[in-house]
């Protein structure tokens, strides 16, 4: 059972189209997960529609407008070069939902980790650069260094679970911390815990290694 929930702020900021694309990343993946979040968002999205419909005004269209686009829809889905076959077609995977495999390209077993030290490994992800989304993997028992916030940093657990100052967050739970929160988040023990993680400035460490280390690992 999902017990943390994306804010109505995110909710309506992903509706509007104005978030990072990090951030839109780890809201769709929870989205994908939590029926709750879904059905709140399908709320804000009515509501945006009503809004558009009363203060837009329609756009001028060719005449030709409705068969064109219906002669692409006939065509199907464009391809890049050198691919057989379209990205939303990657493999289900038991640990990554949809809307991340899309990024991966495919299953757990296509990430290409990187170790940062104390076990801990982490995979950043292809995203604009107003943000920064990364899978990390923590050993199971494993601390991930006490460390602030410059400023807003979203964290969805996707396998296992963990435990910090604030509470327990499990699969599909998602944690967001902000410039006055601290914390030391702990994998649980018995299973390693997989994360998806986005981040719209550097982390604060307080120990001298992690922050020595920040620039290499771009955290």
């Amino acid at each position: 059972m999902i017990r943390h929930h994306i804010s109505d702020k995110l909710l309506m900021a992903y509706s509007a189209g104005s978030l990072p694309e990090a951030f839109n990343l780890v809201v769709a993946t929870h989205i994908s997960l939590c029926d709750e979040c879904r059905a709140r968002l399908a709320g804000f999205d009515t509501v945006g529609g009503a809004v558009l419909d009363q203060h837009v005004a329609p756009a001028t269209m060719s005449p030709d407008a409705l068969t064109a686009t219906l002669d692409k829809i006939r065509q199907g889905p464009a391809q890049a070069a050198g691919h057989s076959t379209p990205r939303n077609t990657a493999p289900r995977d038991a640990v990554l939902p949809a809307p991340l495999r899309e990024y991966v390209g495919g299953g757990l077993d296509q990430v290409q980790w990187r170790n940062i030290g104390g076990g801990v490994r982490q995979a950043i992800l292809p995203t604009s650069r107003d943000a920064s989304a990364r899978l990390l993997h923590i050993p199971a028992g494993t601390a991930v260094p006490d460390h602030g916030h410059r400023g807003l940093e979203l964290t969805l657990v996707l396998h296992g679970a963990f435990v910090d100052e604030t509470d327990r967050f499990a699969r599909g739970d998602i944690e967001i911390a902000d410039q006055d929160m601290e914390h030391t988040p702990v994998a649980e023990a018995g299973a390693d815990c997989i994360c998806l993680a986005a981040t719209d400035a550097p982390l604060k460490f307080r120990a001298l290694l992690p922050r020595l280390a920040q620039p290499f690992f771009r955290i």
